[in-house]
C-alpha cells in the first residue's frame, strides 16, 4: 500500500494551483568536486562549499536560456536554501533575470540531512537511497527520512499558495530535496524519488 501524506494530499490535489513553480538545482559545488556529503547547515553555509567556477557558468547558462525562452523573467519570485551553494546560485539567477525583489531564504529548502554520513565520501548516498525505496519513513544512519523532506518542502508550497496568486516562483535547492518534492507533485510516495529522472546541477524544471 502506498504511504499517505496528508499535507501533500491537501495541497497538491487542489486544481489548479494558484502559482507556477519552477525548481533550480544549485550549480556544481566545491563539495561535489571534493566528493563529500555536506548536508548540515553549519557546514553548508560556509563559503568553502559554495559554487565552483564551472558551477557559476552552469547557472548563468541555464538561467539565460530560460530567460530567452520566456520561461523565467524579472517578475519571478525566488525562494532559496540558505546553503552557500544555493545562495550563490540564487544570486546569479537574480542578476541574469534582472529581479529587483529580494531573495527569500527558507530553511525548508535546505539539503536533506544525511546523519552519520556528514563530511564522508558521497558514495554513501547510495546506502541511504537503498533504504529509501524500502520505507519512506526510515531514519537509518540518523538521516532525515524521505517523508520528512516531502512534508517540509510541501509545507513551503502551502505557504506560497496562501501568499501569492498568479506568480512564477523559482525554488533554488538541492538534489534530494527537489527529487522528493517532485514526488508530491506527481502523487507518488517519497520513497520513489530515485525512480524519477535525475535532476542535474544547474537544471531548471517546472513542477507540474
Amino acid at each position: 500500500m502506498q504511504e499517505k501524506f496528508p499535507l501533500a494530499d491537501k495541497i497538491l490535489k487542489m486544481k489548479p494551483l494558484k502559482n507556477r513553480y519552477f525548481i533550480l538545482r544549485h550549480g556544481e559545488s566545491k563539495a561535489n568536486v571534493a566528493e563529500i556529503i555536506v548536508s548540515y547547515r553549519e557546514h553548508g553555509a560556509h563559503d568553502d562549499f559554495t559554487l565552483t567556477e564551472q558551477g557559476e557558468r552552469q547557472i548563468r547558462s541555464s538561467v539565460q536560456e530560460a530567460k530567452e525562452k520566456g520561461i523565467l523573467d524579472s517578475g519571478v519570485i525566488m525562494y532559496s536554501s540558505p546553503f552557500s551553494r544555493c545562495k550563490r546560485t540564487a544570486e546569479i539567477a537574480k542578476e541574469v533575470l534582472g529581479i529587483e525583489g529580494n531573495i527569500h531564504f527558507d530553511d525548508r529548502l535546505r539539503e536533506r540531512w544525511f546523519g552519520d554520513f556528514e563530511r564522508t565520501h558521497n558514495s554513501n548516498y547510495q546506502k541511504v537511497w537503498d533504504e529509501d525505496i524500502k520505507d519512506a519513513t526510515h531514519k537509518n544512519f540518523n538521516t532525515e527520512s524521505p517523508q520528512e523532506v516531502q512534508e517540509r518542502t510541501v509545507s513551503l508550497i502551502d505557504d506560497l499558495e496562501n501568499k501569492y496568486k498568479g506568480k512564477k516562483i523559482l525554488l533554488v535547492s538541492h538534489g534530494d530535496a527537489l527529487q522528493i518534492l517532485q514526488t508530491a507533485f506527481l502523487n507518488k510516495s517519497a520513497k520513489e524519488h530515485r525512480q524519477l529522472p535525475h535532476l542535474h546541477t544547474g537544471e531548471i524544471k517546472e513542477l507540474v
